[in-house]
């Protein structure tokens, strides 16, 4: 493939929208199948991962809360406005990672929009503890997926880096096959 949809745009995009379903398949199991609809409703799972439900009227750790109707709307306008630019940057990034990384954030945000704009909030249902302790908040596939896109980028924005083009990358750059 060439062009704008690479092999690794293409995988890139079929993994968000994976995340996208698994996210959205997972909302639907916990509150339909097992019953959590009222906030509270709690399935204990293991002896140290339960699922207990929340609505998170906020964003990223339950900041800029949507109190009204207008703030909710304000933040379906600029999340939606960020997976989209989260998009582009898909189909102009050339490095696999990235386009990894982008791609788990733009699955989980798709699937956090669509809850917001359903809802009016977002189901988190995921809840990690040892004993009464919490390390995390209560979460969901799209923001695991979101927070591990992000990790990726931020590790490989600050170890890794781009590698500085050499005299010898930019002639082979330029030679096309059978060219020695």
């Amino acid at each position: 493939m060439t062009g704008l949809f690479t092999r690794a745009r293409v995988i890139g995009l079929a993994a968000a929208l994976v995340i996208f379903v698994v996210d959205q398949w997972t909302k639907h199991f916990v509150v339909n199948v097992l019953g959590l609809r009222d906030v509270g409703d709690h399935y204990p799972l293991l002896p140290f991962f339960d699922f207990t439900r929340v609505n998170n009227y906020g964003v990223s750790l339950g900041m800029f809360s949507a109190t009204s109707v207008e703030m909710r709307w304000a933040l379906v306008f600029v999340t939606g406005a960020i997976a989209l630019g989260v998009f582009i940057w898909i189909l102009r990034e050339r490095r696999p990672w990235d386009i990894a990384g982008l791609s788990l954030i733009l699955g989980g945000a798709l699937g956090n929009i669509v809850d917001r704009y359903s809802y009016g909030y977002v189901v988190d249902f995921a809840d990690f503890h040892i004993g009464s302790f919490r390390p995390f908040l209560i979460f969901n596939v799209a923001d695991a997926a979101i927070t591990i896109g992000v990790v990726i980028l931020l590790y490989r924005a600050l170890f890794i880096g781009e590698k500085p083009a050499t005299e010898q990358d930019t002639n082979e750059a330029g030679q096309t096959r059978g060219e020695n």
